[in-house]
């Protein structure tokens, strides 16, 4: 599908996803016009999938504080017919993690 100019558009395009065997997203927003779609999923693989289904190019990672949880937040877009697409996963990420990623960056 290459234009989105309508919610059942919109709501093909999720339902062509699942049909082809993927997850159905946890949360699904459509805003007004049908200009945003915003697809959140439940883990790395599901959001690995959605995104090359969609054939999302742009990503982008954000890591923040959520009161005193670390999240990881993956968003993977695509615009179609004048539709931006994102598929989002929020992570929790532990000290144990952040800790393995610096141990990796100071050993040689």
């Amino acid at each position: 599908m290459t234009e989105v100019e309508t919610r059942a558009d919109a709501f093909g395009l999720i339902a062509e996803g699942v049909a082809a065997g993927l997850s159905a997203p946890w949360r699904l927003y459509l805003a007004r016009g049908s200009r945003y779609v915003s697809l959140n999923v439940g883990n790395r693989s599901e959001w690995d999938s959605w995104r090359t289904h969609l054939g999302c190019p742009e990503l982008s990672v954000r890591v923040y504080d959520a009161g005193g949880d670390i999240r990881r937040s993956s968003v993977a877009e695509v615009v179609l017919g004048g539709c931006r697409i994102s598929v989002e996963l929020v992570e929790e990420v532990s000290m144990t993690d952040i800790s393995r990623l610096l141990d990796a960056e100071v050993d040689p």
